[in-house]
């Protein structure tokens, strides 16, 4: 889960993008061939500014979504101070599914393009977004890169980025696109945690069938999933383990399934009881 750290509005001055390959990366000698940019985007009708992270990698590089599984390394953005922003929402484009030594990472490899929508509190006047991206790219190695960025988003922006809204065609479809149908779920205790089983009728995938769950609790660990099908009927089952060793209380409403299959995705939100 990509981490959006509370955003204090101060005065910030512009001083355009800024985008750098991590001093810590430099300074152990690796050439990491990666490059980000913040793209500024358009101010919509709704009074959101949509804006976008773009990372580019070189060949064989991959970096993660926002649940990057076994091995992965999460997104993370920390914000140092924005001005007529007061919260973000990323648009994930559907990620890929890669399996190295046995183990499963989800993410994105060559170049991608992250929808980032903000919300303007004064629609009409000028943004200033600034904070740092953290990210981990891989090919044999994972390297942790930080990128500062600090730049105006002007309140008059009204053409549409190709790119960007490209990518944001380039999403998970929701439930009822898909045809499914509720999710129900059961949760177990296990010696350490907890075991979360959910099920949903949905029709079969193009593929391998991989079932994403997420909580809206950080600290709350999340197992890969065991997952099988009869019929229209789809099922997964994870183990969930706090951090710290702490009870868990879990949130079915703020539970999230996405479904992974051949290049496709499909985002369920919330199960009941059953």
């Amino acid at each position: 889960m990509l981490m959006l750290a509370p955003m204090t509005p101060i005065r910030a001055i512009a001083l355009g993008l800024c985008a750098l390959l991590s001093p810590a990366a430099q300074a152990q000698g690796i050439e990491v061939p990666v490059s980000v940019e913040v793209l500024p985007g358009w101010r919509t009708a709704d009074g959101t500014h949509m804006s976008a992270i773009r990372i580019d990698m070189g060949e064989g590089w991959k970096t993660y979504w926002r649940a990057p599984g076994d091995a992965g390394i999460p997104p993370r953005i920390v914000w140092a101070g924005s001005e007529n922003v007061d919260g973000a929402a990323l648009h994930w484009p559907v990620p890929e599914v890669f399996m190295s030594a046995g183990m499963q990472t989800i993410g994105y490899h060559g170049s991608v393009v992250i929808p980032m929508e903000l919300h303007t509190p004064d629609a009409g006047a000028d943004a200033t977004l600034r904070g740092t991206l953290e990210i981990g790219v891989c090919d044999d190695i994972c390297v942790p890169v930080s990128v500062p960025f600090d730049l105006v988003l002007p309140g008059d922006a009204r053409r549409r980025s190709p790119e960007i809204a490209a990518a944001l065609i380039d999403r998970p479809l929701t439930g009822a696109e898909a045809g499914a149908g509720p999710v129900t779920c059961q949760i177990a205790p296990t010696d350490d945690g907890l075991r979360l089983t959910a099920s949903v009728q949905i029709p079969a995938g193009r593929g391998e069938e991989i079932v994403v769950m997420e909580t809206t609790d950080p600290e709350i660990w999340v197992s890969g999933t065991a997952t099988s099908r009869e019929g229209n009927r789809l099922t997964a089952s994870a183990d969930l383990v706090h951090l710290a060793g702490a009870p868990m209380s879990i949130d079915r409403s703020g539970l999230r399934f996405t479904i992974l299959s051949d290049g496709t995705a499909v985002d369920l939100r919330g199960c009941a009881a059953g």
